[in-house]
């Protein structure tokens, strides 16, 4: 792929259209900007470890800066690992090393002619390799001799980048079905505590938090750091002087609890409490929660201003639930059942998958595939004298098919068996080869 031209006016301006290329003799080949000798390694890493406007500002061979787009086309081609199809990959990433069978520090030590360890004033000799190389001591070569993770660098990278040109918002509101319960703390007694609820509100899609005399007063610095970046649920909660002010705008309202109350209410599971509140939310009606004081829990005023109690599968012995714990539980048994739920997080890079295996966008191996491993397999077991007696050989290689077959394997997958048994095979063969 080359550099596309820039339209006509445009040439005082940072190039709009820049492709990947891997142009063999520039940079070994590593995959490198089209129209630059920036390899992409290096603008991902001046951009995350400097700034964006850094990483936008390096040059390429016309004396232009490489802009925002040469930055994302970078950006794009690190994190999808475009390098692993090309393959051609950057030094210093640890998909070089592993595309080159450095998985283990042996392996690294295998590939060198010897490292020098100045600390300790050691020699170690003995690798293959041509090349020696020089650390201050063994447990400074063990931290730094695998490549960094370049790709996921990319990933944060592109996160700041969608920040920066178009802050996106954490919170669900607006979305379709977006109300959601209302949480109210009673009393809490640590602003750090408030804070994590917070966080744990955020992860579920609920973001009316309202506090009850918190004793260290609101708002409170304290309480926004533990949030963890849940910061726009901090900043949209409400503090009031009781409870009954807190819920006056309420239709129904569940009060959590660990203690028998002997009130006669209703008293509902998370489970059961989500599916009414959901039911009462899609009528048009307000709902919210109350949860104590972390020493104590609720009072039972607050209990008899409900309509329904919730308690919590426990252990009896030990039932007590910490407040952010507390509203967490509730908080999953709310989102479970909801349409914007997903298993994890998405972002550009990364789909919303389903419960199950996960194959990485590869089906399974093709029979052809599967039967060209199993008779490598065989063959290298013949050769080791494994398939004894004669007359249990075909007994044996259907159990050992079936074996495999059960895997559901990828195509990567059979390759990479395929390789084990190959190593294997060589392995035994320079054995024997000794003398």
């Amino acid at each position: 792929m080359s550099e596309q031209n820039p339209p006509a006016g445009a040439a005082d301006e940072p190039r709009q259209a820049i492709s990947i290329v891997s142009r063999a003799g520039l940079n070994d080949g590593e995959p490198t900007l089209a129209g630059t000798a920036l390899r992409v390694a290096e603008i991902v890493l001046a951009g995350y470890r400097g700034s964006i406007d850094e990483a936008a500002a390096l040059e390429g061979d016309d004396g232009r800066p490489i802009g925002e787009a040469g930055l994302d086309a970078a950006i794009d081609y690190c994190a999808s690992q475009h390098c692993e199809q090309a393959l051609r990959f950057c030094t210093g990433c640890r998909l070089r090393d592993r595309a080159d069978g450095l998985d283990t520090i042996d392996d690294f030590l295998k590939s060198v002619a010897g490292v020098d360890l100045a600390g300790p004033g050691l020699r170690i000799e003995g690798g293959a390799g041509a090349s020696r190389i020089a650390a201050s001591s063994l447990a400074a070569l063990v931290k730094s001799w695998q490549g960094e993770e370049i790709w996921f660098l990319a990933r944060r990278l592109h996160r700041r980048l969608l920040k920066r040109r178009d802050p996106r918002k954490k919170s669900l509101a607006g979305a379709e079905g977006a109300i959601a319960p209302a949480i109210v703390l009673v009393g809490p007694q640590m602003a750090e505590n408030i804070g994590m609820v917070a966080r744990a509100m955020a992860n579920f899609g609920l973001e009316d938090l309202r506090l009850v005399a918190p004793r260290d007063g609101w708002p409170n610095e304290k309480a926004e750091f533990a949030a963890s970046g849940a910061t726009y649920v901090i900043e949209g909660a409400s503090a009031h002087a009781t409870t009954a002010e807190a819920i006056g705008d309420l239709n129904w309202i569940c009060a959590t609890t660990a203690r028998q109350r002997f009130m006669a209410k209703p008293v509902l599971s998370p489970e059961q409490a989500a599916a009414e509140m959901r039911r009462r939310i899609g009528e048009g009606q307000k709902v919210g929660i109350l949860f104590g004081a972390e020493r104590q829990g609720l009072e039972n005023d607050d209990v008899a201003l409900a309509d329904a109690i919730v308690m919590a599968p426990v252990n009896p012995r030990f039932a007590s639930l910490n407040l952010a714990q507390a509203v967490l539980l509730i908080g999953y048994e709310w989102m479970k059942e909801s349409a914007r739920a997903t298993l994890g997080r998405v972002t550009t890079y990364e789909a919303p998958i389903e419960a199950g295996t996960m194959s990485r966008g590869e089906g399974p191996a093709t029979r052809a595939e599967l039967v060209g491993f199993f008779e490598h397999l065989e063959q290298a077991l013949d050769e080791a004298g494994f398939l004894k007696p004669p007359d249990k050989r075909a007994h044996m290689i259907r159990n050992i098919r079936t074996m495999f077959e059960r895997m559901e394997a990828s195509p990567q997958e059979v390759r990479t068996l395929r390789g084990i048994v190959a190593a294997l095979t060589l392995a035994h063969k320079r054995r024997r080869a000794q003398p």
